[in-house]
């Protein structure tokens, strides 16, 4: 299974996913910002960084790459997309995920391990772990308070689209503690903690987003 990797000007974990994905047996494949071919890639990483220095809001311009339009045109035909932090954030701006990331509460940049708890298993990226299940995973942003509407916030609960919560303080003021969403039929997902970061004991805090990457292949899989 093929799984690309979009780096843009100002990507920082582009590598790190892209090991992650070698780590789960696929085959991570390097996409261009510029470039509209996906390179008959199975699913699709937008990872974290500081897309085109975050100027404007945070993914607002990366919205509008060409790779984004292959992007959202794939993801509308079923292809698993997972964005990571400053991925998350670009995957709202392109409104693949409903809602949008603003500055933590407390005006300051979150960088420690954070504990999520696993709300919904049923995702493209998630069947890998139980319900509930609790996983350790670094968070790194300054933006990433989880901000929608009341209808949004009603709808994403009650359809079970809440993929992962913090657990303990919230770190950056997200409503209802959200750590990560799902799109309706469950192939998109974006998270502001990094899996990427959390795949081998050895250099993160656990293995436990490793996970992740497993569900991915997984559907790619039966699909």
């Amino acid at each position: 299974m093929k799984i690309g990797v979009i780096t843009f000007p100002g990507t920082l974990d582009d590598v790190d996913a892209a090991r992650a994905a070698r780590y789960a047996d696929a085959e991570a494949v390097s996409l261009w910002h510029a470039d509209e071919d996906l390179h008959g890639v199975d699913a699709v990483i937008v990872p974290g960084g500081f897309s085109y220095g975050d100027y404007l809001r945070c993914g607002a311009i990366a919205r509008f790459a060409p790779v984004m339009n292959s992007v959202v045109e794939a993801a509308g035909k079923g292809m698993p997309v997972l964005g990571i932090c400053n991925g998350f954030q670009i995957l709202c701006e392109a409104g693949l995920l409903p809602g949008a990331l603003v500055r933590n509460k407390n005006l300051h940049f979150v960088c420690r391990d954070q504990w999520l708890k696993v709300e919904n298993n049923t995702s493209a990226w998630t069947t890998r772990y139980d319900k509930g299940a609790e996983i350790l995973i670094p968070l790194k942003s300054g933006e990433g308070g989880y901000v929608a509407d009341q209808s949004t916030l009603d709808e994403l609960e009650g359809e079970g689209r809440v993929v992962f919560r913090y657990v303990g303080e919230n770190p950056n003021g997200s409503r209802n503690d959200i750590a990560g969403i799902t799109s309706k039929n469950g192939r998109v997902v974006g998270l502001m903690p990094h899996p990427e970061h959390a795949i081998d004991a050895l250099t993160g805090p656990s293995d436990d987003g490793l996970g992740m990457f497993y569900s991915a292949v997984d559907a790619l899989v039966r699909a």
